[in-house]
């Protein structure tokens, strides 16, 4: 068997107790660093609460699988096929979280692999990067007013007509969701998504729209992004 592949599968562990603590430590400082760009420019609320310290665990979980599979051929593949049954149960809503994932992890592997300077570097450059493109106080703000709107009717013609000039009124966007019939088609639930204008009221759309004939119920709550 050449040399290499005699390596590949070799089950012995090189890394000392003492080496691997500082990896896994510095794998948790990075995954911290990590989170400090990641709240420094990235808006309150737009991912779960938990997000953060899923960073930071990522990050020390990853340094640990790079420390377990080492040079092992036989033992990657194994961790990859353990790993992929394990997903997300919350769905990262935007693709600037998602690249944070990524971050987490490949600092993750650079503590663990013992490429410190990597880890250094990459925290340097991308935090830089996240800083330039960091969510802006404009768009916070636009955000802050982006609403789901449901509607119970019994829908006519002439009432949606009504209801949508209520909410040019009130919207600066209005985005039609979901259309569905209730109680055996007798009547009917509009979905809308909307962003109010800076100057809107939540109450006095709500008492417009319910002022409706044949309105049957108004539901407006703050938009939390996709489930």
């Amino acid at each position: 068997m050449p040399e290499w592949m005699g390596q590949a599968f070799d089950d012995t562990v090189s890394v000392t107790w003492d080496v691997m603590a500082v990896r896994l430590v510095l794998a948790l400082l990075f995954g911290l660093v990590v989170v400090g760009i990641y709240k420094a420019t990235r808006r309150a609320g737009s991912a779960a609460i938990t997000f953060p310290a899923t960073l930071v665990l990522l990050s020390i979980l990853i340094a640990m699988v790079t420390q377990v599979i080492g040079a092992n051929v036989a033992r990657a593949f194994s961790l990859v096929g353990a790993l992929s049954v394990v997903r997300f149960r919350t769905v990262v809503r935007d693709t600037k979280d998602t690249a944070f994932v990524i971050f987490a992890v490949v600092v993750g592997m650079a503590a663990g692999a013992g490429q410190a300077s990597i880890g250094i570097c990459g925290l340097i450059i991308v935090g830089f990067t996240a800083y330039l493109f960091r969510d802006r106080v404009q768009t916070i703000a636009k955000v802050l007013r982006e609403m789901n709107l449901e509607l119970r009717l019994v829908w006519s013609p002439e009432l949606e007509a009504q209801i949508l000039g209520i909410l040019a009124k009130h919207a600066e966007e209005i985005e039609a969701t979901s259309a569905e019939t209730i109680r055996q088609g007798a009547g009917m639930e509009l979905g809308y998504k909307i962003r109010l204008k800076p100057a809107a009221g939540l109450t006095q759309l709500v008492s417009e729209l319910s002022r409706l004939p044949d309105i049957q119920s108004v539901e407006l709550e703050k938009d939390r992004g996709e489930a």
